[in-house]
């Protein structure tokens, strides 16, 4: 009898270890299944943002053919090829002392600029102030004397306040609103953006509306200049290198402009120019064609967005929107298997993860993913996120990342495409000639993406470059980062039209 309770105990024993065996194996085989699944959305996600140097090509033709269209005619392509009447850029003799206003958001700047000739900046002044937020929504007059009066103050520590309604000073205007340009120095405001609604504004002469309560304010100054962050960036670029022929903000938006013969803006015809040559601003934001690998989030992204099937290429490579691309990932990735537990709230809330973020992720060399771990818990409440899962979205953040860094590195090329210098000839060169002497091309860039921290995106978008153009060619082509070139920009084009600087540069 006791041997037999013995073997029962033991076959009781046995069948047990196997039940546990089992649960522990199934455990195992649906841990595996779960994972299987989230690796297939990240092998989906590579597939979909793929960036084939065939597929980069094919978006360069695009993107220059988008450009002929849409200088040929006012609506004939989604890129606007806006003229900006800059016909003159500065060469480096502008001599004298020039003013920058630089309204871009809830904040402008003043700047003051000391010229010395022969490409030098003497001296430079910067002032930051930022609007009170009752102004964004108040009337053009409360908005532009509360403008004017801290202009007033910043020119009056110029020394001598006695002249300071006696001598006529010279401004540079960055406007970075949608205005419909109508000379170097006038523009009607489209609409407003970037948090502010000032109805009385919409229709009106941007630079009249900051004339007016300048000499309100007993300020003698004139708008020389009205322009964009990214004219400006051109013409400090041209400043210092005068082989500079296209400016590229790649920054919390996008947008790029560059020097077009004036001959080839065929929708105004019989425009005429002292230099043969104007800057043509792109607004290449909404830039498209089916040759773009957009995918699931892309399109989530976009119709969720206040301005649905707009600025599609802004959506696929700026800093406003590669952080909710990834976030929308990881979204997809919990709910497809529970890797993080339950799917905490933040995570299902758009734009939660910030560029930013995103990029302090990908740069994280630790061995054990320390920011990442970091940035999980206090930006979308994952606490407790595996190495394992670190790794993972890490991935994620790199594929985002490459795609967009790929992806302006074609926008870059289809402009040099578009003038010629791409080593093929340009838009109606066929194939590439290698008879073709490649001039030495400066392309200015600026932008938290490309002069931030952000390394990874500077290097995918260098190697794209070349594998695009080919070594001989790449070689030929150089990006420079401009500092402030929104700003001081903007002062150096008040100097280059200034009747103190008879000297023009001819653009072409």
């Amino acid at each position: 009898m006791g041997r037999r309770v013995v073997v029962g105990l033991a076959v009781t024993v046995a069948v047990a270890a196997c039940a546990v065996a089992a649960v522990v194996v199934g455990k195992r085989v649906k841990s595996r299944r779960k994972w299987r699944r989230v690796v297939g959305v990240l092998a989906e996600l590579e597939q979909g943002c793929e960036t084939t140097v065939a597929r980069l090509k094919q978006v360069v033709d695009a993107m220059a053919v988008e450009m002929h269209a849409g200088l040929a005619s006012e609506g004939g392509s989604k890129l606007k090829m806006l003229l900006t009447f800059v016909d003159t850029l500065p060469n480096g003799s502008e001599k004298g002392t020039y003013y920058a206003l630089d309204l871009e958001g809830p904040k402008f700047r003043v700047l003051r600029v000391q010229l010395g000739g022969q490409r030098s900046i003497l001296e430079q002044d910067v002032k930051t102030q930022d609007i009170p937020p009752h102004l964004m929504t108040s009337t053009s007059k409360d908005l532009f004397d509360f403008i004017a009066s801290s202009l007033k103050e910043f020119v009056e520590r110029e020394g001598d306040d006695s002249e300071t309604s006696l001598t006529r000073r010279e401004l540079g205007f960055t406007f970075s609103f949608p205005v419909k340009q109508t000379s170097i120095s006038s523009g009607v405001l489209i609409k407003w953006t970037k948090g502010f609604d000032i109805e009385d504004m919409v229709g009106s002469e941007v630079a009249e509306c900051l004339e007016q309560a300048m000499a309100r304010n007993g300020l003698n100054m004139r708008v020389a200049a009205l322009v964009n962050d990214t004219v400006g960036t051109l013409a400090l670029g041209h400043y210092h290198d005068p082989d500079t022929v296209a400016a590229v903000i790649i920054g919390t938006g996008t947008n790029a402009c560059y020097l077009e013969r004036t001959d080839a803006i065929i929708k105004c015809q019989g425009l005429l120019t002292t230099s043969g040559g104007m800057v043509v601003n792109m607004e290449w934001g909404n830039f498209w064609t089916s040759h773009l690998p957009r995918t699931s989030y892309d399109i989530e992204l976009d119709a969720e967005s206040p301005n649905p099937n707009d600025q599609g290429f802004e959506k696929m490579i700026s800093g406003m929107y590669l952080g909710d691309i990834v976030r929308r990932v990881i979204l997809r990735m919990s709910q497809e298997a529970d890797i993080l537990g339950d799917v905490p709230s933040q995570l299902s809330m758009p734009f939660s993860l910030s560029t930013l973020s995103m990029a302090k992720m990908l740069e994280d060399d630790s061995h054990e993913l320390t920011e990442v771990a970091k940035i999980l818990k206090d930006k979308l409440e994952i606490p407790d996120a595996s190495l394992k899962v670190r790794k993972l979205i890490v991935k994620v953040c790199d594929v985002v990342t490459r795609r967009a860094a790929r992806l302006a590195a074609a926008g870059i090329v289809g402009i040099l495409k578009k003038i010629g210098r791409d080593g093929s000839g340009g838009i109606t060169g066929g194939r590439s000639r290698s008879d073709i002497k490649m001039k030495r091309t400066v392309v200015a860039i600026e932008g938290d993406l490309y002069t931030g921290k952000y390394t990874m995106f500077k290097e995918y978008l260098h190697e794209a470059l070349t594998e695009i153009l080919g070594e001989d060619t790449a070689q030929h082509v150089i990006l420079k980062v401009p500092k402030d070139g929104s700003s001081i920009g903007a002062a150096l084009l008040a100097a280059s039209l200034s009747s103190d600087n008879v000297d023009s540069v001819q653009l072409l």
